[in-house]
């Protein structure tokens, strides 16, 4: 088969420890990014874009963000809407009072907003863990829904609380079409998935990991327990606010503080769990599951019923998208609970194996 690590020697331990030090994983994801970069702008809809891509790759940046902390450090937590809110009404913040700033410092500091806020709810993380934390960090998606919706200052004092996102404009270069968003998304997107993937590779993922798995283990051989935790809250939030400032500022454009509510918060949550604690590409993988699915039931539904002699209307289209949604969810954790880069690893061990998979 083609999937063979046949004759590709390492020299070196750089080499041994790539990110892809198998070629054809290499060539796999060049393709990838080629297809997104080059080719899918030329091919796809406004819809496409707008409504598929953009908030898919979003949700996937945010997903990366929560499994840093749940899946690679193991600290549970149900407040990541609560910091995908925290940098987005950060950075509109800074984008209106110090209007001079460029927009990419903006989503930054929107994102180091998120982080510091991150590290003060993750103090708890020294004394509690387990569903006590999942509990303190449920506190602070709660506290920010009420924060947003009732200080007038982070709204701009807006009668309505809704806030307009700035425009677009980077170094000269104004995003208004759907394609320019979706390139603007995927180029951040993939950038801070190359750095989270290098980062939990690196000794500090590594003092994550071993927390994770037995944190009294750790730190009798060294790891300091605070330090690992607080980082993960903190690189954790930083990409999360990162990601709730691009779906404010690029998918949502006028947005009020139900839209990074708890439902935010469990959809990010089953997005890791779907696709894989501990993989950033199973990220991706969840994100698509979560946002794409629904819209396919929805499309789907119809003709479906049609067939049957049955009209579906509107809102029993809905009820049916989430009672397959869910059950699918189930079917999936089943079958696979460790999530579908879990399949996706046992394949490529297969192929490697073949032609005697076990």
């Amino acid at each position: 088969m083609f999937y063979r690590e046949a004759g590709q020697y390492k020299t070196s331990y750089r080499a041994d420890m790539a990110v892809f030090p198998i070629a054809q994983d290499r060539l796999a994801v060049g393709a990838i990014l080629v297809i997104a970069f080059f080719v899918l702008p030329f091919i796809g809809t406004e819809y496409f874009f707008s409504s598929i891509m953009v908030p898919t790759l979003i949700l996937a940046l945010a997903a990366i963000g929560l499994n840093i902390l749940v899946g690679y450090c193991g600290q549970v937590s149900l407040g990541s809407g609560a910091f995908m809110a925290i940098g987005a009404y950060a950075a509109y913040n800074f984008a209106i009072r110090v209007p001079e700033l460029p927009l990419l410092l903006v989503m930054l500091l929107g994102g180091g907003v998120s982080a510091m806020v991150g590290i003060v709810f993750g103090i708890p993380s020294l004394r509690i863990k387990g569903f006590y934390l999942a509990v303190a960090t449920l506190a602070a998606q709660f506290f920010f829904d009420w924060l947003f919706a009732r200080v007038g200052w982070f709204t701009n004092y807006t009668p309505s609380g809704a806030v307009f996102a700035p425009k677009l404009d980077i170094f000269g270069w104004t995003a208004d079409k759907p394609v320019e968003r979706y390139l603007l998304v995927l180029a951040i997107v993939s950038l801070f998935a190359l750095l989270a993937k290098n980062l939990v590779r690196g000794h500090v993922g590594r003092q994550w990991m071993a927390i994770r798995d037995m944190d009294i283990a750790a730190e009798i051989i060294g790891i300091r327990p605070m330090y690992a935790k607080l980082t993960a809250f903190a690189v954790s939030s930083f990409i999360i606010g990162v990601a709730g400032v691009l779906w404010a500022f690029v998918h949502l454009g006028s947005w009020e503080p139900l839209a990074f509510n708890i439902d935010r918060s469990f959809q990010l949550l089953f997005a890791i769990i779907i696709g894989g604690l501990g993989s950033i590409a199973g990220c991706f993988l969840g994100a698509a599951f979560m946002w794409i699915l629904p819209i396919f039931l929805d499309i789907a539904l119809p003709p479906l019923g049609q067939l049957v002699g049955w009209t579906i209307d509107k809102a029993t289209v809905a009820h049916f998208a989430l009672m397959i949604f869910g059950a699918l969810i189930v079917f999936f954790l089943i079958v696979e609970p460790h999530g579908l880069a879990r399949l996706w690893s046992i394949a490529k061990e297969k192929l490697r194996l073949w032609p005697f998979p076990h």
